[in-house]
């Protein structure tokens, strides 16, 4: 009996020995199945596919000789250009122009102006809030531990009155919890998240794009305004000499006082106009300084006639604006977001399961503290299932739906907007040019009246009045030129943000 008694003992020790080693090896083995379930299976929900959009095969209004436009592929689709992006923009756009002035001033928006850090904190939140949401796919531990000692009362309801004595209690744990994604769930949500992280960025780049346009417009609408102060300038000049030569006649007696009083009026008007030029020059300059981020007070541009040709700025073929234009790309993942939002509303029809834990050591001596039979555990799961809502789920199930058609529906208004935008600006550069080309005609001429009316007037054949409004004319037509000349300028600069700058979707982190 001995023999058999200790031969008991020793299967029960070799149980609770072979039960201790394989504990930890069974929990790992259950924790990889559980783990290996709920990322194995596929997120409930439709996956995303991108909205469909036919671009055009050329663009409508290409006829400017400021603008590149590659070659049409053969009828059939014979083949493609090796490299499309050959003819596309690139990062710094803006060194199309070749003005050192203007790149000093493009190069410092990316680092000092505000509106452009605002758009990248906000992208940087929303990076943030991708990996908070992705948190949820893992359990969450937490562990305590407490130190208390106190003494019951004797006089404590039921008690016995017997003496008690001070009883310490020393505790330390820890608990863990985890809700396996079977349904994709959480996947989805970071899915969501990552797409409008991606659409932040987007905004990002078209804040960018647009800082960097608006300060190249200010710039060359500021050096157009220098032409036609130099313009003026130089007749102002002229008037002075025309206000003496009349002086000195009516002082021989060959004119009346009107033709001197004449020349004064011209010369005054010109004036005028030189100061209001003034007026619209400050304020370019101040708007630059602003987007560069310079202090006002200290920052000016020294006057600079805009006498630089017009570059040439290649549009690439129409499909490419898919991809080239960042108000496009973050509508488009807005859909994308809005899609996976739908899979995150599916899931709430299915159970959530979840599963929790709990260890530590108890006692109330602090030498058997962390001792074996000291040692507490606990394993549970749970499964909830909601059988009745009212209709609730599935309406947020349609409601997830319709916003996704909401966000289709905008991504393709973006897009068509998009081309509208550059055959504007591709329309404006041609019949710019077109104008600008009959405008020398006029200027010509003018020029052709003013020099013959002078002669005549300093002949003695005419009055002041004839050499008055071929000068007038003359102004007019010189300052048109000047202003078609600039709006060239800008409407280059309003092509190239149409088309993007020379950003792209592949940019998007």
């Amino acid at each position: 009996m001995t023999v058999s008694g200790q031969g008991c003992k020793n299967r029960k020790s070799g149980f609770a020995t072979w039960r201790a080693a394989t504990a930890p090896r069974a929990t790992m083995l259950v924790t990889s199945l559980v783990l290996g379930l709920a990322t194995g299976c596929k997120p409930v929900g439709p996956d995303y596919k991108r909205p469909d959009y036919q671009a055009p095969a050329t663009y409508k209004e290409s006829g400017a000789s400021a603008v590149v436009v590659p070659p049409p592929n053969p009828a059939g689709g014979g083949w493609h250009p090796t490299n499309p992006s050959d003819g596309m923009l690139r990062g710094n756009w803006w060194e199309i122009y070749q003005d050192p002035q203007l790149n000093r001033l493009e190069d410092r928006v990316a680092a000092n102006n505000p509106s452009l850090r605002q758009a990248l904190e906000t992208y940087l939140a929303a990076r943030d809030t991708v990996s908070a949401v992705r948190a949820n796919l893992y359990p969450f531990l937490s562990g305590s531990a407490s130190i208390s000692r106190g003494r019951v009362s004797q006089h404590r309801p039921q008690g016995s009155g017997a003496p008690t004595s001070a009883a310490g209690d020393f505790v330390i744990g820890g608990q863990a919890s985890w809700e396996p994604d079977f349904w994709g769930r959480v996947r989805r949500q970071v899915e969501a998240a990552r797409e409008n992280a991606q659409a932040d960025a987007a905004v990002m780049a078209a804040v960018d794009l647009s800082l960097h346009a608006e300060l190249a417009s200010d710039y060359f609408a500021l050096r157009g305004l220098d032409a036609q102060s130099k313009l003026l300038t130089t007749s102002v000049g002229d008037l002075e000499n025309q206000l003496e030569l009349t002086q000195q006649r009516f002082s021989g007696g060959v004119i009346t006082g009107v033709d001197v009083e004449q020349a004064r009026t011209q010369l005054e008007t010109v004036r005028a106009a030189l100061v209001d030029i003034g007026v619209a020059r400050a304020q370019y300059e101040h708007a630059i300084g602003t987007i560069a981020n310079y202090s006002l007070p200290d920052f000016s541009i020294s006057p600079s006639p805009l006498d630089i040709p017009l570059p040439n700025v290649p549009t690439g073929v129409p499909s490419q604006l898919l991809e080239r234009r960042p108000d496009i790309a973050a509508a488009e993942r807005r859909a994308a977001a809005a899609n996976a939002q739908i899979g995150v509303a599916v899931s709430a029809f299915y159970p959530n399961i979840s599963l929790g834990g709990s260890g530590g050591f108890e006692s109330t001596n602090p030498g058997t503290w962390l001792q074996g039979p000291s040692s507490l555990w606990s394993l549970g799961a749970q499964a909830a299932q909601l059988l009745f809502d009212a209709g609730q789920r599935r309406a947020i199930t349609s409601e997830a739906q319709h916003n996704y058609e909401a966000q289709v529906a905008g991504y393709r208004n973006t897009v068509l907007l998009a081309f509208e935008d550059v055959e504007d600006q591709l329309s404006g550069l041609r019949i710019l040019e077109q104008e600008s080309g009959v405008e020398q005609r006029p200027v010509e001429s003018a020029q052709r009246s003013f020099d013959l009316s002078n002669q005549r007037y300093k002949g003695g054949v005419t009055s002041y009045l004839e050499v008055l409004t071929a000068e007038t004319t003359l102004i007019q037509n010189q300052r048109t030129a000047i202003d078609l000349q600039t709006r060239r300028f800008l409407s280059s600069v309003s092509l190239v943000r149409s088309l993007g700058g020379g950003w792209d979707a592949t940019k998007l982190p």
